[in-house]
């Protein structure tokens, strides 16, 4: 399955180009996501972890679902499908167990990024922005069915994000 030498169109290369460009896209977003936690904890009391769920401390009433509709300008589906991965990983449940822990929070910050990339899809004509959207749509939700199944193979609740 080897391309020859010297072809600049190898299945490496493509692949390379592949993972530059998502990387290229999701260090933004995590960016952005590390910011916006950055921002939810700097008001929090002394010992508040930003996830509110797990220290006691009142949440915010649930967001509704999210929903991608072109009646939204892009915006406001972006803050809408933060709004929803947000609580969601802040109402993870924990038990201080490495992986579970992992998983609980992945859950729905995959789901998150599912639905960012449903919001694109509404917006973006652009054949590279729209191929990388439905490649996230479809590992993400690959990725969070793996993670269900771990949590059922462990005895947890399989909730979904």
């Amino acid at each position: 399955m080897n391309a020859a030498p010297g072809n600049s169109h190898s299945p490496t290369r493509k692949h390379l180009r592949k993972l530059l460009l998502a990387a290229c896209v999701i260090a933004p977003l995590s960016a952005a996501v590390l910011a916006h936690d950055m921002n939810n904890m700097a008001g929090a009391p002394a010992g508040h972890d930003g996830h509110g769920g797990h220290g006691g401390h009142t949440m915010p009433a649930k967001p509704p679902a999210f929903v991608a509709s072109t009646a939204k300008p892009f915006g406001g589906l972006m803050d809408d499908a933060m709004n929803v991965m947000d609580y969601g990983m802040q109402q993870a449940p924990m038990n201080g167990n490495a992986e579970h822990d992992f998983v609980s929070m992945m859950l729905p910050h995959h789901q998150g990024a599912v639905d960012m990339a449903r919001a694109v899809l509404l917006y973006s004509q652009d054949p590279e922005i729209r191929n990388l959207a439905l490649g996230i749509i479809a590992e993400q939700q690959n990725e969070i069915q793996v993670m269900q199944a771990w949590l059922k193979r462990h005895g947890y609740p399989s909730t979904a994000p």
